[in-house]
């Protein structure tokens, strides 16, 4: 169950990375929409990695909560921002993926 908590946690990181990038390009009202989503994925991120790190050592629940959130933000950025997918950018992101699955295979 804490391991479905750290992953959730590190999900609503990419959703305020997804909402903190929706807000360079939005004004008035749906520029607030945007903070508030990311204020509150934030909170949730910060609050659900909290829980997890209550039974998982610290030293694992970090990195695992990192690396779901770089992850997620390059896939953001590449499919949501247009981002570049070079050969070189998923390369070091399979091997960051790789490493999350070692630290849950070794925790």
């Amino acid at each position: 169950m804490n391991w479905i908590i750290l992953i959730l946690a590190g999900l609503m990181e990419v959703g305020f990375t997804f909402c903190l990038g929706k807000t360079k390009s939005a004004s008035g009202s749906e520029l607030v929409y945007w903070w508030i989503g990311f204020l509150v994925a934030l909170g949730l991120s910060m609050f659900l990695m909290a829980k997890a790190a209550e039974r998982l050592p610290i030293g694992t629940v970090y990195p695992v909560w990192t690396g779901i959130g770089a992850v997620g933000a390059m896939l953001v950025g590449i499919f949501f921002f247009h981002e570049p997918a070079t050969f070189w950018r998923i390369f070091f992101i399979t091997t960051l993926i790789l490493s999350i699955v070692g630290l849950k295979v070794v925790a």
